[in-house]
């Protein structure tokens, strides 16, 4: 295995972050940082330039990431073909989610996959698309499902799916009557925003530019991180937000929220993303796929 420390290094170095590396690695910065401090003092050296809020690679430090990136893909690739020397599939799947594909389809996805392969042990880190995407890119996921399409190098990405967004507010609202639904009608009113980052957030922000207005011109109330607290603040009454029609369906049928459509229509898509530049072991590749065929036949 690569020495722990190696990859802490590698994760501070990806994100630019102790801060972002330590989430990610679940870890405390502290521990981060002494990490990292115990690796200096065995090569006597300095991995960081530290300055302004910021850190980059010394000359060590970009010396030491070339060989980190090698070392931890042939430790991975290593661990990985002796496991698949048993042919069962096993091992650990760090999964990435946006929040509207982990509340909606990921149970579905997890608990069929671990059905089929009960030795894997997937953890799932729901966060919003361009998070996942960094992390993909990273190395600290495996496997990321995102709202939208990958926007930067280092992953692989496929569409796998598509729904309609549609506007979406409480039975008593004053738009709950409309059959459809201009962007320059929403002017006045109140909107229940997605969190900056979000697949959605960016899908409709380009819609509205298209239609000749700025995203200011929607009235922001609030941004909100996760579906559950947009259900539920759209559900009081407060404004009305635009998300995927499927990721409330349940709501629309039982009458709790009503769905409108965009005129002109708009839809989103989902998107499958892997790391671009690595070995990908038999369970990431089975599991890709296997989410990638669930998430066409769930949104088809």
């Amino acid at each position: 295995m690569a020495d722990r420390r190696l990859r802490i290094f590698h994760a501070v170095a990806k994100m630019g972050s102790f801060t972002r590396a330590a989430e990610s690695l679940f870890m405390s910065q502290p521990a981060v940082t002494f990490q990292i401090r115990q690796l200096e003092e065995r090569y006597q050296v300095r991995l960081f330039e530290r300055g302004h809020g910021q850190i980059s690679l010394s000359p060590a430090g970009e010396l030491v990431m070339k060989y980190a990136e090698r070392l931890i893909d042939l430790s991975d690739e290593m661990e990985t073909r002796l496991a698949e020397m048993t042919e069962e599939m096993r091992g650990n799947l760090n999964i990435g989610a946006s929040s509207t594909l982990a509340e909606t389809f990921m149970p579905t996805i997890l608990s069929e996959f671990n059905a089929l392969y009960p030795q894997t042990r997937p953890c799932l880190l729901v966060a919003n698309s361009e998070t996942i995407e960094q992390r993909v890119a990273s190395h600290t996921l495996d496997v990321g499902l995102i709202d939208g399409k990958a926007a930067g190098e280092g992953v692989e990405a496929d569409v796998c799916g598509e729904d309609e967004l549609v506007v979406i507010c409480a039975p008593d609202y004053p738009l709950a009557g409309s059959d459809m639904l201009t962007p320059k009608q929403l002017r006045d009113y109140e909107y229940i925003n997605h969190e900056p980052g979000s697949g959605i957030r960016q899908r409709v922000e380009a819609y509205v530019r298209a239609a000749g207005m700025t995203p200011g011109s929607l009235k922001s109330q609030m941004e909100l991180g996760n579906l559950e607290s947009l259900r539920k603040i759209v559900a009081t009454g407060l404004g009305f937000a635009i998300t995927f029609r499927q990721s409330l369906a349940k709501e629309i049928e039982s009458g709790q929220l009503v769905a409108i459509s965009l005129q002109p229509a708009l839809a989103g898509s989902f998107s499958i993303l892997i790391p671009g530049d690595r070995f990908r072991s038999r369970l990431v590749t089975t599991f890709a796929e296997f989410a990638k065929q669930k998430l066409r036949g769930m949104t088809s």
